[in-house]
């Protein structure tokens, strides 16, 4: 993991009023310390809060694929952040503990599909091409628009892409679980 040289801002901060309380409201009251990092940004963490309130919050598609596809990007790039605090909205979301164990092995000759269904096995797909390779095999695209049609499949797609960028800026910047 990349070392913090950017220093958080104060938990109890309170200005800018305005993005600081849309970011308090969409996160429970509290501020994590991603949001702590963004902070320093107020241009930037006004977007980024908006864009994942629509993406947390607003999307159709099924909240399991989407956790899914956080928790497989959170793993693949090393994003322990992002798993810990995805892994249990996967559970909330109707996946099973040993779904969540398994996608620690994503991507690996390890990985128990069995455990998956169908579309699931398209989403980790998805999430895997787009994550390591940029490119998605056409077949795995046509079998999401064919099970999940042209709205949650264009979402599937920005939520591994949306999340990419949050594991990304979290590695770079050095954001650290809230507990340590």
């Amino acid at each position: 993991m990349t070392k913090q040289i950017i220093p958080y801002l104060p938990i109890d901060l309170v200005e800018p009023k305005e993005i600081v309380d849309a970011v308090r409201a969409r996160r429970g009251g509290t501020l994590l310390n991603l949001d702590r990092m963004l902070l320093n940004s107020p241009a930037l963490i006004r977007g980024w809060n908006a864009h994942l309130k629509e993406i947390r919050e607003n999307l159709t598609l099924d909240d399991k694929y989407k956790e899914i596809g956080m928790c497989g990007v959170a793993i693949l790039n090393r994003a322990e952040y992002e798993f810990i605090h995805h892994a249990p909205e996967l559970l909330k979301a109707g996946g099973t503990q040993a779904q969540v164990d398994e996608l620690r092995k994503i991507d690996t000759a390890a990985f128990n599909t069995s455990l998956f269904d169908a579309t699931e096995l398209d989403v980790i797909a998805l999430t895997v091409a787009m994550t390591r390779h940029i490119e998605v095999p056409v077949e795995v695209m046509e079998r999401l628009q064919k099970t999940l049609g042209n709205q949650e499949t264009v979402e599937m797609v920005a939520v591994v892409a949306t999340y990419n960028m949050v594991s990304r800026f979290l590695i770079a910047t050095g954001v650290s679980p809230e507990n340590h």
